[in-house]
C-alpha cells in the first residue's frame, strides 16, 4: 500500500474505527443504491412573484395533492381532501379558521393527524430512516419517527400509534404537532429544488423568496441575469446599483429596495426633486401606473427615474470604456445626442428623441458625472453594501449557485450557450484567450468568483464587478442572450423600431437536436436519449414560452426545456399562462403549466390553488435508482474506498479501534 493511500485510509478510519462500523456503513450505502431517486423541483423566472413561489413550494407543484388524492380518494369526501391540502399548504393559518369553527378540536385532531402521517409515511417511503431522521423537527423528532415507521397492521401496533396520537392531542400539543407534520410532508415531498435564474425585480419582494429557500431546503441556484445584477449592486458596482434602482422604479416596485432590504431612497428623491424639478418628464412615468398616473407621488417618481437612468447611462458607458473586450461601444449614446436637432445617432442612423432635457449633462463632457451626482450613487453603494440582509442573500447565491449546473446527466442554465447563425459556438476574447462553450461559462464564473470578496481596491474585483453587468446585459452574455438591452431606445427614442432586442442564435436551434448533442458534448454529457435510465435534457429559462399561441415549452424531442412561461404578473397577458414548473421524480418527467395564483388568503379560507396542466413527456420502463445518478456516483466512490478499508482491517494493515 502507497503512503497516500495509508494516511488517507488512516483518515478514513477516523470516522469508520474498526471492521463493525465500516461493515454498517457499507450495508447502508448499498441499500441506499436501491432506493428511487428523489424528486426534483424546477423553477425559473420568479422575478419576485412571492406569494405565488411559497405556494408551488408548499404544495410541491402539486406532488402534496396527488398525494393526498391517492391515498384518500373515495375514503372522504373532495372538500376535506382540499381541506386536509390547505393545512399542509398553510399549517398556521388554515388551524385558526379551523378552530374558530369546530365543536370537537379533540376528536379533529385525532382523525387529521392519523392522516397527516399516513401522508407522511407515503412520502417517506423512498428514503432511508437515517435521511429521514434528518428532516425531522428535533423536538418531535423521536415521536415522528415511531408513527411514520412501517406498519404490520395488528392490533398491539395500532393501538400503540393511537395511544401516542390520543396523548399528542391531551396534552395540548395537536397544533404544535399538526404544524411540525405539515412542514416535514413539504420537505419530504421534494428532494432538490433548482431554481434556473431570475429571483429578482419586476415582481414586489424577491427578498422574502430568498428567506424561504434559506430555511434549510436543498437547493440551487443558476444565475439569471436579473440576479447577477443585484449580485454586481451588493458588490458595489455603480452601473449594477443604478440599473437595480431604474428597474425598480420602472416597475413602481420601490418596496424591495426600502422595506426589503432598508434602502433609503430619501437622496436620490431630493436630487432628482431639486434638479429635475421643473424639467418634463412625461417619458419617464412608472409601467402600470393606470389610474394612479394622478396621485401627488408620480412626478417624483418620474423624476427619480430620470436621475437614476441618467446616472446609469454615464456608469455603463464608464464600464464600457474600462472593457474593451466586450464590444459594447456602440451602446454608449449619451455622446451621440445632437441637442440643438433632438436625436440621437445609434448605428449611424439619427432617432428622433422624446426628451433630451439633462441639465446633469455637460455637452463637452457628456459622460462625466457632477459632483451631486457622485454624492447620490456614493450614497447609494454604501446602502447597498451595508444592507445585511442584502449581503447575506448575495453570500447564499454565491455559495448554492453558478452559471450552469450539470446534475444528474441534465445541463442546467438560465439564458443561452452562445452560438453563431450556423450553429456553432461563438467566440469570445476574454483574458488574453479566445473562449467559447464552456470555456467561456468557466471562465465568466471564475472571474466573478475570484473577484468578488477580492479587496475592493484591486483589479480582480473591479473586473469581477464589471463583468456582473456584462452578464447583465453585454452583447450575446450567455444570461442575457441579446446583442443589446435598449434601455436607452425604450426611454428616450420616439421609433420604436429601435426598441428590438435581438437574441442569439441560440434560440433558433433550439428543436436542433444536432446542435443540441453538440452541447452536451461540449460540455461533457453522454447523451443517452436513447437509453434507459437517465436521459440528459438541457433546462433553461429566461425567453418566455408564448403558450397561448400555441409554443411547446419541451423542445428538441423532449431534450430542451423551457421553463419560463409567465410567473411574473407582467408577462402572463403574453405568454397566456402564470409560470411552468418542472417535475423529475424517479418515474417520469412531467412539465405543468400553472394559472394565475388568487392569493394565499383564498388557498386558506377556500382552499383555492394553482391550477396546473401537467404533461408527462418521459416515462422510463424501470424507476430511475439512485446508483444512477450524481449522488449515487459519490456513494460509489465511498463505498470502493470503504471496501478497502474494511480489508485493511482484515489483513492487520491498520489497527481497529475495538473502543469506539
Amino acid at each position: 500500500m502507497e503512503n497516500t493511500d495509508k494516511r488517507l485510509l488512516n483518515l478514513l478510519a477516523k470516522t469508520y474505527p474498526n471492521i463493525s462500523a465500516v461493515s454498517s456503513e457499507i450495508i447502508n450505502l448499498e441499500a441506499i443504491l436501491a432506493l428511487p431517486k428523489g424528486t426534483e423541483h424546477f423553477v425559473s423566472d420568479l422575478h419576485g412573484e412571492y406569494e405565488a413561489f411559497l405556494h408551488l413550494r408548499n404544495s410541491a407543484s402539486g406532488i402534496i395533492r396527488e398525494k393526498i388524492r391517492l391515498l384518500f380518494d373515495g375514503k372522504i369526501s373532495s372538500e376535506e381532501i382540499h381541506q386536509l391540502a390547505s393545512l399542509v399548504y398553510y399549517p398556521k393559518e388554515k388551524l385558526e379558521e379551523i378552530v374558530a369553527t369546530t365543536p370537537d378540536m379533540n376528536e379533529w385532531y385525532k382523525t387529521t393527524l392519523n392522516r397527516l402521517i399516513e401522508v407522511c409515511r407515503l412520502l417517506a417511503s423512498k428514503y432511508t430512516h437515517s435521511k429521514v431522521r434528518k428532516l425531522l423537527p428535533e423536538s418531535y423528532a423521536y415521536i415522528m419517527e415511531e408513527l411514520i415507521g412501517n406498519r404490520n397492521g395488528s392490533f398491539d401496533q395500532n393501538n400503540y400509534y393511537s395511544h401516542i396520537i390520543s396523548a399528542i392531542v391531551d396534552t395540548g400539543r395537536g397544533k404544535d404537532f399538526i404544524i411540525a407534520v405539515s412542514d416535514t410532508i413539504k420537505r419530504l415531498a421534494v428532494d432538490r429544488l433548482h431554481i434556473v435564474g431570475d429571483i429578482f425585480d419586476r415582481g414586489t419582494r424577491p427578498d422574502i423568496i430568498m428567506d424561504s429557500v434559506m430555511s434549510g431546503i436543498n437547493v440551487d441556484f443558476q444565475w439569471g441575469n436579473h440576479d447577477i445584477l443585484w449580485m454586481g449592486a451588493a458588490g458595489g458596482s455603480e452601473a449594477c446599483i443604478a440599473t437595480a434602482v431604474n428597474n425598480s422604479i420602472t416597475y413602481r416596485n420601490l418596496d424591495v429596495l426600502e422595506i426589503g432590504y432598508g434602502i433609503s431612497l430619501r437622496p436620490l428623491a431630493l436630487f432628482a426633486n431639486k434638479i429635475y424639478g421643473s424639467c418634463d418628464v412625461s417619458a419617464f412615468m412608472p409601467k402600470d401606473s393606470g389610474e394612479e398616473s394622478r396621485e401627488k407621488d408620480t412626478q417624483l417618481i418620474a423624476r427619480m427615474h430620470k436621475a437614476i437612468a441618467v446616472i446609469q447611462f454615464k456608469t455603463e458607458a464608464a464600464v464600457i470604456k474600462r472593457n474593451p473586450e466586450f464590444l459594447m461601444n456602440d451602446r454608449i449614446l449619451f455622446d451621440k445626442i445632437n441637442y440643438e436637432n433632438k436625436t440621437v445617432e445609434i448605428k449611424g442612423k439619427n432617432y428622433p428623441l422624446k426628451d433630451c432635457d439633462f441639465p446633469t449633462v455637460d455637452i463637452n463632457d457628456p459622460l462625466a458625472l457632477t459632483p451631486e451626482e457622485e454624492e447620490v450613487i456614493s450614497y447609494l453603494r454604501t446602502a447597498f453594501t451595508k444592507s445585511e440582509k442584502l449581503q447575506r442573500h448575495v453570500d447564499f447565491l454565491f455559495e448554492k449557485g453558478d452559471i450552469y449546473k450539470r446534475y444528474n446527466s441534465n445541463l442546467l442554465f438560465h439564458g443561452c450557450v452562445p452560438l453563431n447563425t450556423d450553429g456553432s459556438f461563438m467566440d469570445f476574447n476574454f483574458g488574453g484567450k479566445t473562449l467559447h462553450g464552456r470555456e467561456l461559462m468557466d471562465y465568466l464564473n471564475y472571474t466573478v468568483r475570484r473577484g468578488f470578496y477580492s479587496r475592493s481596491s484591486s483589479h480582480a474585483r473591479r473586473l469581477s464587478l464589471d463583468t456582473m453587468w456584462y452578464l447583465w446585459c453585454g452583447k450575446n452574455s450567455p444570461l442575457c442572450g441579446r446583442e443589446k438591452i435598449a434601455t436607452f431606445e425604450r426611454l428616450l427614442v420616439k421609433d420604436e423600431s429601435s426598441y428590438t432586442e435581438p437574441k442569439n442564435a441560440y434560440y433558433r436551434y433550439v428543436n436542433d437536436e444536432k446542435v443540441i448533442d453538440a452541447i452536451f458534448k461540449e460540455f461533457g454529457l453522454l447523451d443517452s436519449h436513447m437509453n434507459e435510465g437517465l436521459k440528459s435534457h438541457i433546462i433553461n429559462g429566461h425567453v418566455p414560452v408564448i403558450s397561448k399561441k400555441g409554443e411547446n415549452p419541451v423542445k428538441g424531442g423532449g431534450r430542451l426545456i423551457v421553463i419560463d412561461g409567465g410567473f411574473c404578473k407582467a408577462y402572463q397577458k403574453t405568454t397566456g399562462i402564470a409560470g411552468y414548473t418542472l417535475i423529475y421524480s424517479a418515474n417520469r418527467m412531467r412539465i405543468s403549466a400553472h394559472q394565475p395564483f388568487e392569493g394565499k388568503e383564498k388557498a386558506v379560507h377556500m382552499g383555492s390553488d394553482i391550477i396546473s396542466d401537467s404533461v408527462v413527456f418521459e416515462n422510463p420502463t424501470e424507476p430511475i435508482k439512485v446508483a444512477e445518478t450524481d449522488d449515487g456516483k459519490e456513494i460509489i466512490k465511498t463505498l470502493s474506498d470503504l471496501k478497502i478499508l474494511l480489508s485493511a482491517y482484515e489483513s492487520g494493515e491498520i489497527k481497529e479501534n475495538l473502543h469506539s
